[in-house]
């Protein structure tokens, strides 16, 4: 539930997969980053956050999917590092999978604040620890998610589900992964084939 900090963090994670991809090494990335302030942030301690919260979710990517991350249209970025994200919280993916993808192909297209409470409470019905959290922190993961989503322009500002437009690119990028990751994002299936 680390994802409070921040966002989709895409101008830092498009500069920090073109590092790694120039010196091949993640703590080189990181102590790089650090000692130059790369992420120009005031405070040393959100430096080591957003670096730290960055790589995470990075890490998550194959080589060709980071190299894709530098090299794509903003569009494509965005939803790479929406997968990144999903990747690296299982609780965006059960997200992104139950209840985005779920309404967009059930025909409804607005996600609403009460869907995602709804999500929460189905969680903690079988993950004991989602009770520990406090209505506070439980609002700002909402909004946080709800941010992220508008930033990889899967979700518009008055909440309605935008479908994910894929490259065949991309496309074939993803499904050198797993196949099954484009269930992240709100897409028809039949949509999808003959692309990749």
């Amino acid at each position: 539930m680390s994802f409070t900090t921040g966002s989709l963090f895409y101008r830092e994670s498009v500069k920090l997969a073109a590092l790694y991809l120039d010196l091949g090494d993640w703590n080189s990335v990181r102590d790089k980053v650090i000692a130059e302030n790369l992420l120009q942030t005031r405070t040393l301690t959100t430096l080591k956050r957003a670096c730290r919260e960055v790589l995470s979710r990075l890490r998550t990517l194959s080589s060709g999917e980071l190299e894709f991350l530098v090299e794509g249209s903003h569009q494509e970025q965005a939803y790479l590092l929406w997968l990144a994200v999903c990747r690296r919280y299982r609780f965006i993916a059960d997200f992104a999978v139950e209840v985005l993808r779920e309404r967009y192909i059930t025909l409804k297209t607005n996600l609403a604040h009460e869907d995602f409470d709804s999500f929460f409470n189905r969680k903690s019905e079988w993950h004991l620890e989602l009770d520990e959290i406090t209505p506070a922190t439980r609002s700002k993961l909402r909004q946080v998610l709800f941010k992220i989503l508008r930033e990889a322009d899967l979700l518009t500002a008055n909440n309605m589900i935008n479908a994910a437009m894929f490259s065949p690119r991309l496309l074939d990028v993803i499904h050198r992964g797993s196949r099954s990751d484009v269930s992240y994002f709100p897409v028809f299936e039949s949509d999808l084939k003959g692309m990749a």
